[in-house]
């Protein structure tokens, strides 16, 4: 009975792994929103984050978990933004160090601002536990886009993110 009851478990976890590694979300297109949310870490993050702003599909860009070291001259040399773009339209976060860490952050940012919609930028794997870590900690009534930048994660790379996902939501008491 037990090992039946293992096997099952096994079983639910494998395939929640495959629906998990096949079905990475992707890029969305031309929706509007008050701002554009972006966590380090990834490559093409950033990036996208500001061709959001650029094409007028939101107003602002947060950066959340940018070292502290990292001054804004700096990030706008690195990642080529216009002073004009810097100064108008781009904050970054210095406190997060982790994903809920950025989800919190971000919300105090918004909440600061008065921003209703978001678009959250991040890599494709890490979109599902990102996603659900801001909606926990957004202000009420936030919308959420989910604007995921397209990559080629190995199999090390999904399978640590499926087992974060599981865990953020077991702490969270989300289901699965």
């Amino acid at each position: 009975m037990i090992l039946r009851f293992f096997a099952a478990v096994l079983l639910v976890y494998a395939f929640g792994f495959l629906g998990f590694a096949v079905t990475l979300p992707g890029p969305v297109a031309d929706q509007k929103t008050d701002a554009v949310i972006v966590p380090t870490g990834g490559p093409g993050r950033i990036a996208r984050g500001i061709e959001v702003v650029e094409q007028g599909l939101a107003e602002e860009l947060f950066v959340s978990g940018v070292d502290p070291e990292v001054k804004p001259n700096e990030f706008a040399a690195e990642f080529d933004v216009s002073r004009r773009l810097m100064n108008c339209c781009v904050t970054l976060g210095y406190l997060a160090v982790d994903t809920r860490s950025n989800a919190g952050e971000a919300a105090e940012w918004l909440k600061d601002n008065e921003y209703t919609s978001v678009r959250l930028v991040t890599t494709d794997w890490h979109m599902a536990r990102a996603a659900n870590e801001f909606s926990d900690a957004l202000p009420p009534g936030t919308t959420i886009v989910k604007d995921a930048v397209k990559s080629s994660p190995d199999l090390a790379t999904l399978y640590l993110e499926y087992n974060k996902l599981i865990a953020a939501a077991i702490s969270q008491g989300l289901p699965v």
